[in-house]
């Protein structure tokens, strides 16, 4: 039997679904690099070899008796800066790697992609794999980069190679040594989250997600693509729930998505680095909400608790960084608060008079 090859076992996901593989037997072998954290590997066994995604020898070498591959490597940033880098990681190493596959003869492929690649809902209902894919006119490097990523995995299933998709919503637990996938709740207990937009987002567990990648390798269609989430949250409802296991008090003001955009272009005019960007307010705004019927009627995929993922989350972080969250705001500043509920009136006053002067 050859060996499964994955990608990006060293992150949040890729770890999980790495330990997930040894459980059921694989013979492991991990692309790693130089500045990898290898915390999250601790105690288990895998082939470490060095491998730039973007380098064909290295590529060729790592597949070498490989039979399957997990492709849970990529890279999620808003930073403005990374916008050329993010195509490369996500989208052209996509591309090299799996057409190394297609000529390696490597009979199974799961491709990490995400939600991002299938597009937001319309507000306040959910999506599914066949919603048409409009969010390129957000204009975010990331959500563009992971639809191209998908789409070139696709095309070269096409031309042969067995690739299935898994596109994972918001993850959450413990673990993510990186603090990309949670970010959110580490910001949230770290309290630099002192307003929110009016959106919604979808959570699930790593462990679900990790299985989800196995059940894709098992189950899954060439060609297909499985949403692998679970609870839909507005952001009002998520930070609600943070804020009651927690005990640090959730952001009090909702702004429109107007004022937060205004307020993040401000930000970024500043020195240092902006506290929100232009990029995370467009995320935000948007309802990230998902239905995973098909995951569960095609894979037999099923979910844990969600309550559980986001505990687990939370102690993690308490664990690891509890004094530094100790010394954070547990409430919110009230000038900030002021100055919010003044930006609020203030767009509620020009957009009356917009109104009154179109009447007129």
């Amino acid at each position: 039997m050859g060996k499964t090859l994955v990608t990006g076992g060293t992150g949040f996901v890729g770890s999980h679904v790495a330990r997930a593989l040894a459980e059921r037997g694989d013979d492991l072998r991990l692309t790693v690099r130089p500045e990898s954290n290898l915390e999250q590997l601790e105690n288990l066994e895998y082939e470490p070899t060095r491998c730039d995604l973007l380098d064909r020898r290295a590529v060729r070498r790592a597949l070498r008796d490989v039979n399957r591959v997990f492709h849970v490597a990529g890279l999620a940033s808003l930073a403005p800066a990374d916008a050329g880098r993010l195509f490369r990681v996500n989208v052209d190493a996509t591309r090299l790697l799996l057409e190394e596959c297609l000529g390696a003869g490597v009979e199974r492929v799961v491709m990490t992609s995400s939600v991002a690649a299938i597009g937001p809902a319309q507000p306040g209902e959910t999506a599914d794999e066949n919603t048409v894919f409009t969010a390129g006119s957000l204009g975010i490097p990331y959500v563009t980069a992971k639809h191209e990523a998908e789409h070139e995995a696709l095309r070269i299933g096409a031309r042969g190679l067995p690739v299935v998709c898994v596109n994972p919503c918001v993850v959450l637990g413990a673990g993510d040594v990186y603090g990309t996938a949670t970010a959110i709740v580490r910001r949230f207990l770290l309290g630099r989250i002192p307003v929110y937009v009016d959106g919604g987002l979808n959570v699930v567990s790593v462990e679900d997600v990790a299985r989800g990648h196995l059940l894709a390798d098992e189950r899954g269609a060439p060609g297909e693509r499985y949403i692998l989430g679970n609870r839909n949250y507005t952001l009002a409802r998520l930070f609600a729930d943070l804020g009651r296991i927690s005990g640090i008090e959730p952001p009090a003001i909702e702004l429109p998505a107007s004022v937060a955009l205004r307020m993040a272009v401000l930000a970024e005019r500043l020195p240092g680095r902006a506290p929100i960007t232009v990029e995370e307010v467009k995320l935000v705004s948007c309802w990230w909400t998902y239905r995973n019927t098909k995951a569960k009627r095609d894979l037999g995929w099923k979910t844990s608790p969600h309550e559980d993922a986001v505990e687990s989350t939370i102690n993690w972080y308490l664990e690891r960084d509890g004094e530094r969250i100790a010394r954070s705001r547990r409430s919110q500043p009230y000038p900030l608060k002021g100055a919010a509920i003044a930006l609020s009136a203030l767009d509620g006053v020009g957009e009356l008079a917009s109104r009154l002067l179109r009447r007129g």
